[in-house]
């Protein structure tokens, strides 16, 4: 059984060991943890002391999912553009021993829940890099689509120009 909780410190361990070549690091977290390797300093001096890149103190969100066998898969949420009915979920990362067996959609499911049940926001909206696959069809499956009004957006990486599909869940069609 998949629980959330939220992020303590202590997580970074476990998290940071499941980056364990560039392109998973990058394909997280994208620039925003500066460079490979991360370590647990740099993901817990970007949670507790820059609020996950917020300009709004309370508008990040980290939590953790566990199972019995323990921590197994993160995930973020923050308002986005200070509007308190639009969330993004952003930095899924799965144990890569846990990656092919749905954790990853049941784990965003459960923040889909609490999104749209405890937050009481109208839409979770998601990003994934086109080149990251394995997350595209994990948050498909988890209920999200492709964004109507998909904007042409790329982040440089290494040179490279990464672009990034844009995933949107309404409440009404998560209660549907």
């Amino acid at each position: 059984m998949i629980r959330l909780r939220p992020y303590k410190p202590s997580d970074a361990k476990s998290i940071v060991s499941w980056c364990k070549d560039e392109k998973t690091f990058l394909q997280w977290g994208g620039d925003h943890f500066g460079t490979f390797p991360i370590s647990e300093d740099t993901m817990n001096h970007k949670y507790l002391r820059e609020n996950g890149d917020c300009i709004e103190e309370d508008n990040f969100y980290p939590f953790t999912a566990f199972d019995d066998e323990g921590i197994a898969g993160h995930f973020i949420i923050r308002y986005l553009h200070g509007d308190n009915k639009i969330l993004r979920l952003g930095w899924v990362i799965v144990d890569d021993t846990k990656r092919g067996h749905k954790f990853g959609q049941n784990m965003l499911r459960l923040g889909l829940k609490y999104a749209f049940e405890i937050m009481q926001a109208d839409v979770v909206t998601i990003g994934v890099f086109e080149n990251n696959i394995s997350a595209y069809k994990c948050y498909l499956s988890a209920g999200f689509h492709r964004s109507k009004d998909q904007p042409n957006v790329t982040e440089n990486i290494h040179g490279e120009s990464w672009k990034i599909i844009e995933l949107e869940l309404s409440k009404k069609e998560y209660m549907s």
